[in-house]
């Protein structure tokens, strides 16, 4: 799925932190852009260059869709972990998430953010292996929240490409409403 380049994140200066601390500011209702590895290959953001955010906002798209400066009615994906995609969603696996599927009727209260009109929602499903940072973050998230899965959306705003370098992502949080940009790699979190 990550076939871009690796670039070099040495220059990036910014607060030294845990997942935790980022898992926190995820419950505290922050956009968190998220910065790691490779690129994902195909127009979807699988992790690596995602902007995330809390999926129990009922104003969740609203804020989102904000931010991105794009069309009230276009949804968001939810990335779940795949050891709880069943308990969540009528699917078993779906890790470049191409599906949109239903929603668990006991679920449609709980994750209003990442659920389209219809009760469905396009998902990711994400194992350790396959990406063990976001991994890792989504586990701290569900921790905290007993929801294992976050809202992720690419990493650009309305007329710009998906971010691809770190200054792409700095000037992105710069003239975005994106609270930090989180370099999993390197523990480094970059504030507006």
């Amino acid at each position: 799925m990550y076939y871009g380049i690796r670039y070099d994140l040495s220059r990036i200066e910014g607060d030294d932190v845990t997942v935790d601390t980022v898992a926190d500011l995820l419950v505290d209702k922050k956009v968190i852009a998220l910065f790691q590895g490779k690129s994902e290959g195909g127009p979807r953001a699988l992790g690596n260059r995602s902007i995330l955010y809390d999926p129990r906002d009922p104003n969740g798209q609203e804020k989102i869709n904000n931010l991105k400066q794009r069309e009230q009615f276009r949804p968001f994906a939810a990335s779940i972990l795949y050891n709880h995609v069943k308990e969540w969603f009528l699917m078993d696996s779906s890790p470049h998430m191409c599906y949109a599927v239903d929603a668990r009727l006991h679920t449609h209260n709980k994750i209003p953010a990442v659920l389209h009109h219809d009760y469905t929602s396009r998902i990711q499903t994400v194992t350790h292996e396959e990406n063990p940072r976001f991994h890792d973050l989504i586990s701290k998230f569900f921790g905290r929240t007993s929801v294992p899965m976050l809202l992720n959306t690419s990493f650009n705003i309305a007329g710009d490409p998906l971010v691809e370098t770190p200054d792409h992502a700095l000037d992105t949080l710069k003239k975005s409403e994106i609270d930090y940009v989180y370099f999993p790699e390197i523990n480094k979190l970059v504030g507006d």
